[in-house]
């Protein structure tokens, strides 16, 4: 029973990223997740070879660009509660 109430969960939350995961910008990402250094990276191309770097410091995000195409997100402390942008009136 518990293995069923894990499976709910991981497919809960995965209904919940959909909406968001098909927002990208390509129609493929590669994610991938570094518990130890709890860094979560998502490239947007394969291999990315990023030129560029913007860092979001309010929001612990680093933009990766090759030329002024995004090619990655890197977000640190990725298993930490994020700021929420407020909505536009």
């Amino acid at each position: 029973m518990a293995k069923r109430t894990a499976v709910a969960k991981i497919l809960d939350d995965i209904s919940d990223a959909v909406p968001h995961l098909i927002r990208l910008p390509d129609r493929k990402a590669w994610i991938d997740y570094d518990e130890q250094a709890d860094v979560l990276y998502i490239s947007l191309r394969r291999p990315q070879r990023a030129t560029d770097t913007k860092f979001l410091a309010d929001k612990g995000i680093l933009l990766r660009y090759r030329a002024k195409d995004l090619v990655g997100v890197t977000v640190l402390d990725a298993s930490k509660p994020r700021k929420r942008r407020k909505p536009r009136a």
